[in-house]
């Protein structure tokens, strides 16, 4: 449906709106990471975690908690430097 990706060095983060067969939505936000064995292989690690079309009211208004003390703690942070 909707798909956002987002290059952070050596992180990629993917956020996107999706749709289950049941017309249900969800939101999947994924990162994969690449990194390097100590044989010098280059593995990408990925994690992923699915909110449900139930609970995205309740896990915004927690994200947007978090984004507002991380906000304040980074103003105060840059403050004491």
């Amino acid at each position: 449906m909707y798909a956002k990706r987002i290059r952070a060095g050596h992180r990629t983060y993917f956020i996107d709106a999706k749709q289950t067969r049941s017309n249900d939505f969800y939101l999947s936000i994924a990162e994969t990471r690449r990194k390097i064995t100590p044989s010098g292989e280059i593995v990408n690690e990925r994690s992923k975690v699915h909110i449900y079309e139930e609970d995205l009211k309740k896990f915004t208004n927690g994200l947007g908690e978090v984004l507002d003390f991380l906000k304040q703690a980074i103003k105060e942070s840059s403050r004491n430097k």
